[in-house]
């Protein structure tokens, strides 16, 4: 390795006073959300992880997916079964729908590593369609009535989760800090810096000898297993898994973060679900029936004429 590129890769490890800025705003966000926002903290935190684990393939990989829900309810699914049937302890059910997402992903990554990105976008949302088929129709998973009776233990035997989310919110905050540390570690590696290559010239990464399918495999594999702990996180906080954690709303809502907040940045991901949860709690209250119609003019407005102005400060973020 150069020295250039050792340079590049220390200075890209190294912390900046604003990501640390941002990882002190979330941990005192739970104190500052209270009784009254804790349960939207704890879904604003939930959904955060999961763009953060669309980020890795999209931003970082250049693997475009329309069903990452698929990874998602897998986790959500896993961790609700093993807590019904098995024991309630949630974080021996987080480490089970985790390795469930963790398999889900490492067995559709090999449909995703070759092709154009528009087999992959058919790819992906042919998974997330079977798994959801299949959800509905199997007997164990509840159907369309979803999985219902999940009941959680205290986290750590002692912290009872409560009716309003303070313990849930607590819980939800720790694994995002935890998954945003994972997903940093791997972007500012050597291996991050690969993918990066990967996304700008395929045939050129593969040319210099990078081993392209299986860089890509291994960080879909990862991000199906950050996008699992999100969904059993969901479960596991709100004591219910349903055909909905499945379904291709999800997929979509979680892209929809990722524009509002930008990809190839980890914190665009957490920035874009505090917008989109806040935009969504917002916008129902004011407008119950019409909320979805002015949600899609502010993606039309940002997208269309807005993103370099209103968001060049993020901008600074990403390239500092």
């Amino acid at each position: 390795m150069s020295a250039n590129a050792s340079a590049s890769i220390a200075a890209a490890t190294r912390w900046r006073p604003w990501e640390l800025a941002l990882l002190l705003a979330l941990a005192a966000s739970w104190f500052v959300a209270g009784n009254e926002h804790s349960l939207l903290g704890n879904e604003i935190a939930i959904f955060a992880l999961f763009a953060v684990s669309l980020d890795l393939i999209l931003g970082y990989a250049g693997v475009i997916s329309l069903g990452h829900a698929a990874f998602f309810g897998t986790g959500a699914y896993a961790a609700a079964l093993f807590a019904k049937h098995v024991m309630p302890d949630p974080l021996v059910g987080m480490a089970v729908g985790i390795a469930a997402a963790t398999l889900m992903g490492a067995l559709s990554s090999v449909l995703v590593m070759r092709g154009s990105d528009l087999a992959r976008l058919m790819i992906t949302l042919g998974v997330a369609a079977l798994l959801y088929e299949l959800a509905n129709k199997l007997e164990f998973t509840g159907g369309a009535d979803g999985l219902q009776g999940v009941v959680m233990g205290p986290l750590l035997g002692r912290f009872e989760f409560d009716l309003y989310g303070r313990v849930a919110f607590g819980y939800s905050l720790v694994l995002l800090v935890i998954g945003l540390l994972i997903a940093r570690r791997i972007v500012a590696s050597p291996f991050g810096w690969s993918l990066r290559a990967i996304r700008d010239n395929r045939l050129r990464a593969a040319a210099i000898g990078l081993n392209v399918d299986l860089r890509l495999g291994a960080v879909y594999t990862i991000s199906a297993a950050l996008a699992g702990a999100s969904g059993a996180l969901l479960a596991q906080t709100t004591g219910f898994a349903s055909l909905d954690v499945l379904d291709f709303h999800r997929s979509a809502d979680v892209m929809l973060m990722l524009i509002i907040g930008g990809t190839g940045w980890l914190w665009g991901g957490v920035l874009g679900a505090v917008g989109f949860k806040l935009l969504h709690s917002l916008l129902s209250a004011w407008t119950p029936q019409y909320w979805t119609f002015w949600l899609g003019l502010f993606l039309v407005v940002l997208v269309m004429v807005g993103r370099d102005r209103f968001f060049k400060p993020w901008t600074w973020f990403k390239k500092s």
